[in-house]
């Protein structure tokens, strides 16, 4: 139960809440620290290291502050537990949040034309939106949907069931030290170099779980078939994994070249068809999250009674 409860009430929290606009959230926290950190060590020599240093004490930090949080709130309070624990599960997930995003971009495309499209697909997104066609928005889309579903619900719940709430944040803070400070830039080429490998590493597993669950949930033969043809063949060493899986379901081809911080970085094609997606398209990729995000909490579930029975 002391699994189950969190992760049920955290689930059920993000579906009604989302990420509400305003409210306290600790990976702002992460965020604060990680840019006092940079800001104080990304500077002369020995930078590598120091870059390693920061992400192994952030990390470590997070794991140790949790674990001894909950367990003197275990002392104090079962409920004073319950109730920070499923907090923290509803803070760790990033699934309404993620399909609110993507409808918007969509919806902002279809009422407010390209300009206003383009500037809303920059929100979620790291590359430069200004000379995206329609198309090219809707496939950006897509494929950030497809990414962000492993990123922000699959191994977020996969850490959560291997370590409880300490190994979902702390899973946390690896996500945000590498979209903070993992980006081959020269500022960041070697301060960053470790967060982003320790980033790759955490995500070898969940990347490929998600890929599965996604042609699974959507029984897509089309999709197991991309994953094992051009999973392996992208840019990312996990992003390739769920991009393949939802480019099978829908049929269409991902992809390509686009501008990262001035730079043009290619992307190996994921699919031949190179059909435009429609505006109705974001109904089934946001049907294809819910049910993956599902899928994997009862999967959780259905094990843990499974190993508690044994």
């Amino acid at each position: 139960m002391r699994l189950i409860i969190p992760l049920t009430a955290g689930y059920l929290l993000d579906l009604l809440l989302g990420d509400p606009a305003g409210w306290p959230h600790p990976i702002r926290l992460f965020g604060w620290l990680i840019a006092e950190g940079e800001t104080r060590l990304n500077k002369h020599r020995k930078r590598f290291l120091k870059g390693t240093l920061l992400t192994l004490t952030l990390c470590a930090v997070t794991f140790t502050s949790l674990h001894l949080l909950l367990a003197s709130l275990w002392e104090l309070s079962h409920i004073a537990w319950y109730l920070s624990a499923s907090l923290f599960v509803f803070y760790g997930l990033a699934h309404r949040q993620l399909i609110r995003e993507g409808k918007k971009v969509f919806k902002t495309l279809q009422d407010q034309g390209l300009e206003a499209g383009r500037l809303q697909l920059s929100h979620i997104v790291g590359r430069d939106t200004r000379n995206l066609s329609a198309a090219q928005i809707r496939i950006a889309v897509m494929e950030t949907l497809s990414e962000n579903l492993s990123d922000g619900v699959v191994a977020p719940l996969f850490y959560y069931a291997c370590a409880g709430v300490p190994g979902m944040m702390t899973y946390k803070m690896i996500n945000t030290l590498d979209s903070m400070i993992g980006h081959r830039t020269d500022r960041f080429e070697l301060f960053g170099k470790f967060a982003a490998r320790l980033d790759d590493v955490a995500n070898f597993i969940p990347a490929r779980l998600t890929a599965l669950l996604m042609a699974a949930a959507s029984f897509s033969k089309k999709s197991f078939q991309f994953i094992v043809r051009y999973g392996h063949q992208h840019k990312s060493h996990n992003a390739g994994y769920p991009e393949a899986a939802l480019a099978g379901i829908l049929d269409v081809q991902f992809g390509g070249t686009n501008i990262y911080h001035g730079l043009a970085v290619k992307k190996p094609y994921i699919g031949n068809n190179s059909r435009e997606l429609s505006p109705e398209e974001i109904k089934k990729a946001i049907d294809i999250n819910h049910r993956v995000c599902l899928l994997t909490i009862v999967l959780i579930i259905v094990t843990a009674v499974c190993l508690n029975i044994s």
